[in-house]
């Protein structure tokens, strides 16, 4: 099976960039892609992705990159779940 997913956006704040306990680099963000249509209002529709780097391409990030910043992500798409506080599956 393939699981790619190529996306194009821009980062909707400054990035963080974070330390792992096993002492990885990583940070996460939010990516606004529009989409190829408009929706019934005429206003032009958007999702936010949520999306995380690791290593190197995470430091290069934070370092050239920021709010507003137009970018290219390569990637798979990874999907968790948890319970939330009040005891439904949030995904």
């Amino acid at each position: 099976m393939i699981n790619n997913v190529v996306l194009v956006g821009r980062i909707t704040k400054d990035i963080d960039l974070r330390m792992s306990e096993s002492g990885k680099t990583y940070t996460t963000f939010s990516l606004v892609v529009n989409r190829a249509f408009k929706g019934q209002d005429g206003q032009q529709q958007a999702d936010f992705i949520n999306c995380k780097v690791f290593g190197k391409q995470a430091e290069n990030l934070a370092r050239y990159c920021g709010k507003g910043s137009m970018i290219g992500v390569l990637g798979s798409i990874q999907t968790g779940k948890y319970q939330g506080k009040d005891g439904n599956t949030v995904f």
